[in-house]
């Protein structure tokens, strides 16, 4: 699975890794946890990344509604960045994404970001 590759991958950068099964369960996590950024798939069962950053927008900023987001996806033409970029989320990825790749990406946004709360 590659959530669980990304996890170990980012866990063993150190950073501290929350997972979702789909955007309703990420939209859960960042209700109850403080999530310092947000990496989703664009391709996910009961909504799709584009429908989960636009919910995340909509919440207030102390809810996470600003969170630093990156899209993670195998849609990777010019018009799929521009679409990702223009939904809310700072960053696209394509995959597949080296480990070493995101989690530069990750710490940059976070390191970026913070105290913008």
């Amino acid at each position: 699975d590659a959530r669980e590759m990304l996890e170990a991958a980012l866990n063993s950068y150190g950073a501290e890794v929350i997972t979702a099964a789909g955007a309703l369960n990420a939209l859960d996590a960042l209700a109850s946890e403080k999530i310092d950024v947000l990496v989703s798939d664009i391709n996910m069962p009961e909504m799709d990344g584009y429908e989960l950053i636009r919910r995340v927008r909509e919440m207030k900023p102390e809810q996470g509604g600003r969170i630093p987001a990156v899209a993670l996806t195998a849609y990777a033409h010019a018009e799929d960045r521009l679409r990702a970029l223009q939904s809310g989320f700072h960053t696209h990825v394509p995959k597949p994404v080296e480990p070493a790749e995101l989690e530069v990406v990750v710490a940059t946004l976070a390191k970026s970001f913070k105290g913008d709360d």
